[in-house]
């Protein structure tokens, strides 16, 4: 699932989008659509101008001259793309004043929504990680007993920290995934928050993981994956001591760590 960094990515490519106009919108996933009106949102959306694109987490957010929103969570498999041919996966159209917008979805995870007001969901959501203060942080973390792990993958907490970048940012902090969150204090919070900054940064330089089939609106796939330390490299000797990279289920997600560099 794209997470922050591809999310970013996406949103960074669809910049030129600001101050088009929808000339007209075609919907044909009533299961992308989750339970939206096809026809109610197409007319909705016609004549109408972006006014903005932004990421809310996950989340991406298509501002309209109306006051209304265009919300899109590309899921596993989604993507938005400029321009090209719509395929057998292409399940919503933007025709814009100069272009189109198109979304493909295989495995139709994802989801597309008009709200007339800023979205609830959106609005419910934690603090942005990458302007998080640290004390906010750290009183965060404080008589939150459950793992580590399981609270950065908790939308409410941090929006947008997702298995790939709560595993790096765990590995370049020294901290197990299982390590309980009350307990992470001091100095080793520190490294924490500047380790999630960190490679949240590093990873929207790179263009975000391109770890099956996230790419951005022109195509274009990320390189982050080549600079991961930990996700998904179980077995293979950690970076940093040689040690054997293990794999947990925290969450009931994999979770990728060096049982030498990282303490609970």
């Amino acid at each position: 699932m794209p997470e922050l960094p591809e999310v970013e990515t996406v949103v960074r490519s669809l910049a030129r989008l600001k101050g088009r106009r929808i000339v007209s919108a075609e919907f044909t996933c009533l299961r992308v659509l989750r339970g939206g009106d096809p026809d109610h949102m197409a007319a909705s959306l016609a004549g109408r101008k972006i006014t903005g694109i932004e990421r809310y987490g996950k989340f991406i957010l298509a501002s309209l001259d109306s006051g209304a929103y265009l919300m899109i969570h590309l899921g596993m498999t989604g993507k938005l793309l400029l321009g090209g041919p719509a395929g057998k996966h292409t399940h919503a159209v933007l025709t814009l004043d100069r272009g189109v917008l198109l979304y493909d979805d295989s495995r139709q995870f994802g989801c597309i929504e008009y709200h007339e007001r800023f979205p609830a969901r959106v609005a419910r959501l934690g603090p942005e990680p990458l302007r998080i203060a640290f004390e906010d942080f750290a009183a965060g973390l404080r008589g939150r007993k459950t793992r580590i792990k399981a609270l950065l993958l908790n939308q409410m907490f941090l929006r947008g920290i997702g298995n790939i970048y709560a595993d790096e940012a765990l590995f370049r902090a020294g901290i197990h995934p299982e390590a309980s969150a009350s307990k992470i204090r001091g100095e080793r919070a520190h490294r924490l928050h500047g380790a999630i900054v960190e490679v949240l940064t590093e990873a929207i330089e790179a263009g975000g993981s391109s770890i099956s089939d996230y790419v951005d609106a022109q195509g274009r796939k990320g390189f982050f994956q080549f600079s991961h330390r930990v996700y998904q490299r179980t077995g293979e000797p950690c970076v940093a001591c040689g040690s054997k990279v293990r794999r947990v289920l925290v969450a009931q997600r994999s979770s990728h760590f060096c049982p030498k560099c990282q303490k609970r």
